[in-house]
């Protein structure tokens, strides 16, 4: 019989989370909710706060000021606690010896949990052929199955699973992809911390973005994207620095996208095409501009990053 899970045990409350390391403010303030029957996705620059958000949610840290709660409970005074928050924080997190189902076994009988759903979730996580060797053998990929494999042990409400896309091959991916939806689906609350924004945007639903250890945005995906894209054009020519050059000139913002792409906010696309049909400048065609996820969280971080990069002399050209 399919497992009955209640709303109120599929929820991550985080209240007003404070934690500071010596001189650095980790976490500022830190609020959101994981809602239950969607995945959410918890993103943010390097320091941001999310592996601190994570680490005080498992009771791994204490806060200095707020709370943390799995189902309405602190994870601290949870009997069974794989039976309530499955986890995946560290894929590399295995004794090396010990092979994939006795590392599976040992955490059951911690849980008492029965070997038959060690062999349910070795299935699920698609294990079966490997799980009599040793885990210190494993590609990464197939780490992050067996970490997911045993953070559904417990058969819990609630999962948080830290980059799970790390290390999994094309199939490994399309298989997480689906994998993460049925266990929403089943009315489970879902948190994936991840950098790839294009893994997120085909599988998250609702996005919580986070920046110098405070939330930046909460929303969910879709009005993400809306609002990324609102107002602003797409544009392919040929002449990309003589359209550049005009548009600015009349006020617009225009930034390259590609070789012969520009995105134009500022202006209509009417006025666009206009502008472009007065200046002789050769268009094939101007359309509303859809963001990708990338986009949207560039913009939303961009005063948010606390360690740059700096580009190498030469390779801009």
């Amino acid at each position: 019989m399919e497992k009955t899970i209640e709303d109120g045990e599929a929820t991550i409350e985080v209240t007003n989370l404070r934690k500071r390391f010596g001189q650095t403010q980790a976490l500022d303030g830190m609020t959101f909710t994981v809602a239950p029957r969607q995945i959410t996705g918890f993103v943010g620059p390097n320091g941001a706060g999310k592996s601190t958000t994570m680490r005080v949610i498992m009771g791994l840290d204490k806060p200095d000021q707020g709370t943390a709660s799995v189902g309405g409970r602190p994870y601290r005074s949870l009997r069974t606690p794989l039976k309530h928050i499955g986890a995946l924080l560290d894929a590399g997190a295995v004794q090396p010896s010990r092979t994939a189902r006795n590392h599976l076994l040992w955490l059951a009988h911690s849980q008492g949990l029965s070997s038959k759903r060690v062999d349910e979730v070795v299935s699920q996580a698609g294990l079966q052929d490997v799980a009599k060797r040793k885990a210190g053998g494993f590609s990464l990929g197939m780490r992050q199955r067996l970490g997911i494999a045993a953070a559904l042990l417990g058969d819990p409400p609630v999962l948080m699973l830290d980059e799970p896309f790390n290390g999994l091959d094309p199939e490994g991916i399309v298989w997480m992809r689906g994998f993460l939806s049925s266990l929403a689906q089943q009315g489970r609350a879902v948190l994936v911390s991840s950098h790839l924004m294009s893994e997120l945007q085909d599988t998250a639903d609702h996005l919580v973005v986070v920046g110098r250890g405070k939330v930046i945005a909460d929303m969910s995906v879709r009005d993400m994207l809306a609002s990324a894209s609102q107002g602003r054009v797409a544009l392919r020519t040929s002449a990309r620095t003589q359209a550049m050059t005009l548009l600015a000139r009349e006020g617009a913002t225009v930034s390259s996208t590609g070789p012969d792409t520009l995105t134009v906010s500022g202006l209509p696309a009417e006025k666009i095409v206009s502008l472009l049909g007065r200046g002789a400048v050769p268009f094939s065609e101007v359309s509303s501009h859809r963001a990708s996820l990338e986009e949207a969280y560039m913009e939303l971080t961009r005063d948010a990053v606390q360690y740059r990069g700096t580009v190498p002399e030469g390779a801009a050209r």
